[in-house]
């Protein structure tokens, strides 16, 4: 498959996946916007500023993750013959990109077995994001982003064992980052009141448009796997 081929779907995933962001981060969104000073809160730039370090914080969290997966999958083709192992990886990589179009699609929402899987570590991460609340600097508003990338979420934990096939720790890394700035336009637009941008994702067919397209790489990938 086309080296770019991952990248642009991951970002499209995050962009057209906008109902299910807004749905787990919309209520953070909200929560830091109101617990800013009304002096904050009235004028628009300096709000803005809040919520870019906190979408920063985000978008690197998932980097970071991402990172960290492709490392993971670099040390599994260690464990076997190279060949075989590359191949195990795209076939799951594959697998789980038909799961996530349905998923995207609202056809399927197996992969929601996957936040329980995450729930163990959150756990132990949420109280951390909960001091930094109400949040006042944008410092705080970075580190809250960090700390809630790791949110249990269907739609962010299947990019990222897709990313575990990526091949490196850079390129898993250039995967999440691609999807995390996907995810910039929905969020943004909530965090701004900004109606269009989040509304964007509301559309039944933006949801099902996104599934099919993820859907068809994932079907692609198994077609190139058992063909070539």
């Amino acid at each position: 498959m086309d080296h770019s081929a991952p990248l642009i779907t991951a970002f499209l995933v995050g962009l057209l996946g906008g109902v299910h962001c807004i749905g787990m981060c919309g209520g953070i969104v909200g929560t830091l916007t109101l617990g800013l000073p009304s002096a904050t809160r009235d004028r628009l730039a300096a709000q803005l500023g809040f919520h870019l370090a906190y979408n920063l914080g985000r978008v690197a969290g998932y980097t970071l993750a991402g990172a960290l997966a492709g490392a993971a999958g670099t040390l599994l083709l260690q464990i076997g013959p190279l060949q075989q192992a590359q191949r195990a990886l795209y076939g799951v990589a594959a697998v789980f990109m038909i799961a996530l179009g349905l998923y995207l699609g609202g056809w399927w929402q197996g992969l929601t077995w996957l936040e329980r899987v995450g729930s163990p570590l959150w756990l132990r991460l949420e109280p951390l994001g909960r001091r930094l609340l109400p949040v006042r600097t944008p410092w705080q508003a970075l580190g809250l982003g960090l700390i809630w990338a790791w949110i249990p979420c269907g739609l962010v934990y299947s990019v990222l064992i897709w990313s575990v096939s990526a091949g490196s720790a850079g390129q898993g890394a250039a995967l999440m980052l691609a999807f995390g700035l996907g995810t910039l336009p929905n969020l943004l637009g909530i965090s701004l009141l900004v109606g269009a941008a989040a509304r964007l994702g509301e559309r039944p067919w933006v949801r099902r448009s996104a599934g099919l397209l993820v859907l068809g790489f994932g079907v692609y990938a198994l077609w190139q796997l058992f063909v070539l």
